[in-house]
């Protein structure tokens, strides 16, 4: 352990003499503690975010696969609903002409819409057809991005 007793060569009976053993029962001891609490704080540190994610069911072979409504923003904040120009004012009506012109399943606040904007739009044009599509009862907004 800590220090050798007894007596043994030559020296006083108080001469205890060098001990070059490590002590590792304090070490031990530390790294119990840490493993304690990073047990603990780790659970705690994961927060659930409740998504609303589509099932992950293919559809079945040989099925046709709508193209999804698409608003695309360019810079200087020139919006298409696919390939056909609007305005920010108009967006809402001419995306519910679009949907029903596609014959979506759910035309209304219902339907998914996927927005892709420039690299080089600025962030005030993009929320501006944000807010423009959820004040026209369109929710259910997904972002396209460049894959990296």
């Amino acid at each position: 352990m800590g220090a050798k007793l007894g007596g043994g060569g030559g020296g006083s009976k108080f001469d205890l003499g060098q001990n070059s053993d490590i002590n590792v029962t304090p070490f031990v001891d530390v790294m119990l503690v840490l493993l304690i609490i990073f047990m603990v704080a780790i659970p705690a540190a994961t927060v659930s975010i409740k998504l609303d994610l589509p099932p992950a069911i293919p559809p079945p072979p040989g099925a046709k696969v709508k193209e999804p409504t698409l608003i695309n923003i360019q810079q200087g904040g020139v919006l298409f609903i696919g390939e056909k120009p609007t305005t920010l004012d108009t967006l809402t009506g001419d995306l519910e002409r679009e949907l029903i012109a596609n014959d979506e399943p759910s035309s209304g606040p219902d339907a998914r819409v996927y927005i892709r904007a420039d690299r080089t739009v600025r962030y005030g044009e993009f929320m501006a057809v944000m807010n423009n599509l959820q004040s026209g009862g369109y929710y259910q907004v997904a972002l396209i991005n460049e894959e990296l």
